[in-house]
């Protein structure tokens, strides 16, 4: 039989920036078992300008990052996280796109689309932005901030930010309190009885809208 996807450490991401301003922020979330065992951010120094309508939105500004050192700095991290299990993120493509514009590649890791193989790549993906639409077919929006209310998971992210996020970045696009709202509903899959048995294989085949990519993950031949 094959093992649960939750039988996997899951590590739940959202960058804040651009790839004209660098990553200015960053938010890692570990799911094991369904639940939170860790978090972390941290500022990043901006590798180009910060427009005026992206710090609208995150609320940072170059003088807020200017004393931090670059998002460059920490590829053992990331690199470490992707070693041990599959990353995730709210729309995936954004992400995927910024982590790729200062690191290519990753170290050689294990391929967890196929038992046994290894890729150098930072994805395949868990998408919960592409998740939900998929399972939960009426909503009206796949929004984060939506998908937080209409489940019920505000009070949980809000107690959550208070362990785990600076008292200053306890609100929507600010990137722990982001990857802290997309690991909650990736969990409240966790407890769907349709869902917690499925391999980790068919939650990322599941993650991609591409048929071509969902049918290589299926078949075990995305690399």
């Amino acid at each position: 039989m094959v093992a649960s996807w939750l039988r996997h450490p899951l590590h739940f991401i959202d960058f804040e920036g651009s790839l004209g301003s660098g990553i200015l922020e960053y938010g890692v979330v570990t799911l094991e078992s369904g639940l939170i065992a860790g978090a972390q951010t941290r500022l990043c120094r901006a590798t180009g300008a910060i427009r005026s309508e992206d710090a609208a939105v995150h609320g940072l500004a170059a003088r807020d990052v200017s004393a931090s050192p670059p998002f460059a700095d920490d590829f053992e991290l990331f690199a470490g996280l992707r070693e041990t299990g599959p990353l995730a993120a709210h729309f995936a493509q954004a992400e995927n796109t910024l982590i790729k514009g200062v690191w290519p590649y990753p170290r050689t890791s294990p391929d967890f689309a196929r038992a046994g193989g290894s890729v150098t790549d930072w994805g395949p993906w868990i998408d919960t932005g592409r998740l939900y639409p998929q399972f939960y077919p009426n909503l009206d929006s796949a929004k984060l901030e939506d998908l937080v209310r209409v489940f019920g998971l505000q009070p949980a992210l809000d107690e959550a930010a208070l362990r785990w996020c600076p008292p200053a970045r306890r609100r929507y696009h600010a990137a722990l309190y982001d990857a802290l709202a997309g690991a909650l509903l990736l969990a409240r899959l966790a407890k769907e009885p349709a869902l917690r048995d499925r391999p980790l294989a068919w939650i990322l085949a599941h993650s991609t809208l591409d048929p071509e990519k969902r049918d290589a993950i299926n078949q075990g031949n995305l690399f």
